[in-house]
């Protein structure tokens, strides 16, 4: 039995990937093992959203062949899916794969392991791709599960190589994503994650199909206790979403609606599709009619042409909408994307100083959410791993606040219900 090691980079989508692709090697026999122990197979799933991640991809890919010089290693994704010829230039690959044809991976690698030289198995994108179907029966990650609903992106915000690497926008079968809720429920996942690339432009290019039809249709779902979204733009929060978000208790009380920017200038300049007072006036109507949600963001700051009195913008607006949590990037040249030829690129200390500044403002916001929860009661799917300061378990409210609760083993998974109390600026929850 051979053994194959996986090694993941990047977000949600990335990590289910892996995981549907580790399924198709079990379902052939293989045994998986952790990245850091002796494989015949090492495969490397990228990111390339920034030339760090590239760089990090390149890392990690000779680290395994100098681990197991007669190892395959394939370097898989969104790395080589835009710049084959780069990671084919690599002594240590053996194979590339792209973000298509992730279904076949077994067989690339099979027919890898009988040539004598390296592979190149990436395949080009085209509009009239569909949804590339590979599930997942288990998650690694065992008190939820990631479900992909959708891939590909056709924004093409100036700083961004995703809808060069993912292609077009494709939705998955209404009835396919229910069979692997089905799937996922049964082996004992009480809540589901739906991600994708844009996950708000699910059901686009198929006639009467969205995300608020496929929320519905898995919200009686046996078995299924939350779902939470992944990601998603403000300009496509609808209001039969925010009503189905108010009115259901399955459905998690946590929007992550990326900002990127406070200044209108900058949006602009990034080819995001709303200005501020419409971002605005979206945050408002989801906190007036859902008061305790979250809402999280992603926040670029040293964009080429931010100005001081940009970033002021920036950090006046989050202030102003009291966000839950803050996701904060300082902006990278991505070659590849109109935004790396601009001229007006800011000088990585003053990108770090507004880094720094939103990081404070994130801390303060956080707490502040924090405060309004003490003395609640709320429900936490507890996690399988302690922490190990404390030994506690710790899980997740459904408006994402993180909890430690002093639990047997037996709880971990389940979701169990807590009064909120405050200590050294964490929250614990007690049994009742």
């Amino acid at each position: 039995m051979k053994r194959v090691a996986f090694y993941t980079l990047g977000c949600k989508v990335n990590q289910y990937d892996t995981e549907a692709m580790m399924k198709e090697f079990e379902e052939s026999g293989y045994e998986i093992v952790d990245f850091e122990e002796l494989a015949d197979i090492y495969i490397i799933n990228t990111c390339t959203v920034t030339h760090q991640g590239a760089s990090k991809s390149r890392k990690i890919t000779r680290r395994a062949k100098r681990r197991a010089p007669d190892s395959l290693v394939a370097v898989v994704g969104c790395y080589p899916q835009v710049e084959a010829e780069e990671v084919m230039a690599m002594a240590e690959v053996d194979l590339v794969v792209g973000t298509k044809g992730r279904s076949k991976i077994v067989s690339f690698v099979e027919q890898a392991m009988k040539s004598n030289s390296p592979i190149n198995c990436v395949q080009t994108m085209s509009e009239d791709d569909d949804f590339e179907n590979i599930s997942i029966e288990e998650s690694k990650e065992r008190t939820r599960a990631s479900i992909k609903i959708q891939e590909g992106c056709d924004q093409f915000c100036s700083y961004c190589i995703i809808p060069y690497a993912r292609g077009s926008l494709r939705s998955r079968e209404l009835d396919d994503v229910k069979k692997e809720v089905i799937r996922l429920a049964e082996h004992g996942f009480e809540e589901i994650v739906l991600t994708g690339i844009h996950l708000g432009q699910y059901g686009k290019d198929k006639e009467g199909l969205n995300l608020v039809k496929l929320i519905s249709s898995i919200l009686a779902i046996e078995g299924i206790k939350r779902i939470r979204l992944s990601s998603i733009e403000g300009t496509e929060v609808s209001d039969e979403l925010i009503d189905l978000i108010a009115e259901s208790k399955k459905l998690c009380r946590h929007l992550h609606l990326p900002l990127q920017s406070g200044s209108d200038k900058i949006l602009e300049v990034m080819n995001r599709p709303y200005n501020i007072q419409e971002f605005k006036n979206m945050v408002n109507k989801i906190k007036n009619k859902i008061p305790e949600i979250a809402i999280t963001t992603d926040v670029i700051v040293g964009f080429p042409g931010e100005s001081e009195e940009d970033f002021n913008d920036t950090y006046e607006v989050i202030e102003e909408l009291e966000f839950s949590d803050l996701h904060i990037f300082k902006y990278s040249k991505r070659e590849g994307t109109p935004a790396a030829d601009f001229s007006n690129q800011i000088h990585s200390k003053i990108k770090k100083e507004r880094s720094n500044k939103l990081n404070e403002l994130s801390d303060r916001l956080s707490k502040q959410y924090q405060q309004k929860f003490i003395g609640k009661k709320l429900s936490v799917l507890l996690e399988e791993h302690r922490d190990n300061r404390t030994g506690m378990l710790t899980g997740l409210t459904d408006n994402y606040l993180r909890v430690f609760v002093d639990a047997n083993d037996d709880l971990a998974g389940k979701l169990v219900e807590v009064k909120i109390m405050e200590k050294e600026g964490k929250l614990f929850g007690c049994l009742e």
